[in-house]
């Protein structure tokens, strides 16, 4: 069965595309379905998966102190990678996979065709999905992302806390950070917040979207998870994202703490124009340097499936 044999999605109502903007909107798929997502055809991928396009991330476990280490799969065939993953507190995401492989680029053509013709007038662009593995117990720390998120899932099973995009659960300075030091992981969380998140269950053949830069964590179950991530852009998200980097510009270079976050009208185009000619310079603190990603300080250990191997740093 291929991608395009039948609809994406297998339930749709009407007021699913009247909440797809605003509310957390849960609806049902057939991804898991597809030879695309099994287990051979997950292994195949990363065995053939370009090592600059996929981050491998050994994580803490949940109630423990946040670290984020990242690492290499080395010589390890797909199926061990998928076994070490199980056995491990480690996950793997393959980014960017509607550009790797074509056979996901039709999956993602096709879900936003689906999305058009049940939403007329939803217009994207920039549009990308990921895959995400990860072990039994592994966790997503809490965040917030810039463009338009949902989260697929494939294999095993999640819960997903959503939380308001409002202070204090996520401040205008946090989006700030976000877009121009890619500070996703700097939003402050407090154990309080749950009480007012929205908590579900995600097993497979379900897939959540939620309402632009909804602050998020995910605790997998006991059981290996695979997901799909996705995201895409429209011109409003566009244009918040301009706010953000203009007022990031204000606060973060000349001290100013902006009063308005308009995308519309001449505020914003006077920012529409600053940001573009000064959102390349470094604009970085001295106490927080613009984020690059991790050094690869480990590798899979081979010899013993879920574990890892230190690497020493280069030049020691």
């Amino acid at each position: 069965m291929t991608a395009t044999e039948a609809p994406i999605f297998t339930a749709w109502d009407q007021r699913d595309a009247q909440l797809w903007q605003t509310q957390p909107v849960r609806l049902a798929h057939r991804l898991h379905e597809l030879p695309l997502f099994s287990r051979a055809g997950l292994a195949a991928l990363i065995e053939r998966y370009p090592s600059q396009h996929y981050n491998l991330v050994h994580m803490g476990p949940a109630g423990q102190r946040r670290f984020w280490r990242e690492g290499e799969i080395g010589n390890l065939s797909g199926a061990e990678v998928l076994t070490a993953i199980e056995q491990g507190r480690i996950w793997i995401n393959l980014r960017n996979v509607a550009k790797i492989d074509p056979a996901y680029r039709d999956l993602l053509k096709q879900i936003f065709v689906e999305l058009q013709q049940r939403m007329p007038g939803f217009s994207t662009f920039n549009e990308g999905i990921g895959i995400l593995i990860s072990s039994p117990n592994a966790q997503v720390y809490y965040h917030a992302d810039l463009p338009g998120q949902a989260l697929w899932q494939i294999a095993g099973r999640k819960r997903l806390y959503l939380y308001p995009n409002t202070q204090p659960f996520l401040a205008p300075e946090h989006l700030e950070g976000i877009a121009l030091f890619g500070h996703e992981m700097d939003v402050p969380y407090e154990p309080w917040y749950d009480e007012y998140a929205k908590v579900v269950e995600l097993q497979p053949g379900q897939m959540m979207h939620w309402p632009l830069n909804a602050p998020h964590r995910i605790e997998n179950l006991d059981c290996l998870n695979v997901s799909m991530t996705m995201e895409y852009w429209t011109d409003d998200i566009r244009r918040r994202h301009i706010v953000n980097v203009a007022n990031g510009i204000l606060r973060e270079g000349f001290g100013i703490a902006p009063r308005s976050r308009a995308t519309a009208g001449p505020a914003f185009l006077a920012k529409k124009v600053m940001q573009k000619a000064l959102r390349n310079r470094d604009w970085s603190p001295k106490d927080k340097p613009k984020r690059g990603r991790p050094p690869v300080d480990f590798r899979l250990d081979p010899a013993r499936l879920g574990q890892i191997v230190d690497l020493k740093p280069a030049g020691a």
